[in-house]
């Protein structure tokens, strides 16, 4: 008996400029915050739930019927990292459970920043501007859990900075998926491998 194989296409939408969106602009609106610019609001904590964490959980969902194994994990992880830093900071406040040390913090932060350099070394595959965005991302996570360690409020600011470069550049990637599919043309560079 002869098989036949049967090739489906799949006309769905890229997903990868919603989560780069959500995670860029969440990311932006906290450091805001981390470089001294405004205080720890409902509208980080917003963001974090909705944009930051939803919208990318859906994303990544969405990659994974596009078959895209290295978009599924970042986007659905990244987005229970923003559910679950909302969780840290809300719980707490809500009472319902101690909040969580400074070495508590600091390993979070690091398991993270560990997570995240794992992630960039698949990027080496993929675009400059992805890879910008996962080193930024990696030095971002150890920069807070470093000042954390040491409290070292210059460093903090700092680390609120580059982590506004880290979700600048999400967004710039994201901005670019989308009008270059848009356009059909390259609108703006990401530097594919």
């Amino acid at each position: 008996m002869e098989q036949t194989n049967i090739l489906i296409k799949d006309n769905s939408a890229n997903p990868a400029p919603l989560g780069l969106f959500g995670f860029g602009m969440t990311t932006v609106l906290l450091n805001l915050h981390n470089a001294g610019i405004y205080e720890l609001n409902s509208m980080i904590l917003g963001m974090g739930i909705f944009y930051g964490g939803l919208a990318q959980v859906i994303a990544g969902i969405m990659e994974s019927k596009k078959n895209n194994t290295f978009g599924m994990t970042a986007f659905i992880s990244y987005g229970f990292f923003w559910l679950s830093l909302v969780a840290l900071i809300v719980m707490p406040k809500l009472g319902w459970i101690t909040a969580t040390s400074e070495t508590g913090m600091i390993a979070y932060l690091v398991m993270w920043g560990i997570f995240t350099l794992l992630l960039f070394i698949g990027t080496l595959k993929l675009s400059k501007a992805l890879q910008f965005v996962f080193a930024t991302l990696t030095l971002l996570f150890f920069l807070l859990a470093a000042g954390d360690a040491t409290g070292n409020a210059a460093l903090k600011q700092f680390t609120g900075w580059e982590g506004i470069v880290c979700g600048g550049s999400a967004i710039y990637t994201g901005i670019a998926g989308l009008l270059n599919e848009v356009y059909g043309k390259t609108i703006l560079p990401v530097g594919a491998k």
